[in-house]
């Protein structure tokens, strides 16, 4: 079994990678957004069905990434939780 120093450094060493994550998806937000605008800005007035598809699906793409965000951010917190009662 882990000595308690041993689980906080895994602790650390896990919540240094999520927040890394972090930043990848924040920059992955990002892009999808500015792809969605450009998408926006060059089918506006298409009557095509698939257009309003590609612009509805990059929009749930940016979405989902907002939550697995949030999701992250709980999982470090509730991590950090852990590590504090230790």
């Amino acid at each position: 079994m882990a000595s308690i120093e041993e689980v906080r450094a895994g602790i650390a060493l896990a919540n240094d990678k999520a927040s890394e994550s972090l930043g990848a998806l924040q920059q992955a937000h990002s892009s999808l957004e500015q792809a969605q605008g450009a998408l926006q800005r060059v089918t506006e007035g298409s009557t095509q069905a698939d257009v309003s598809e590609a612009n509805g699906l990059l929009a749930q793409a940016v979405s989902s990434i907002g939550e697995v965000q949030n999701q992250v951010q709980a999982a470090i917190q509730a991590s950090e939780g852990v590590a504090n009662r230790l």
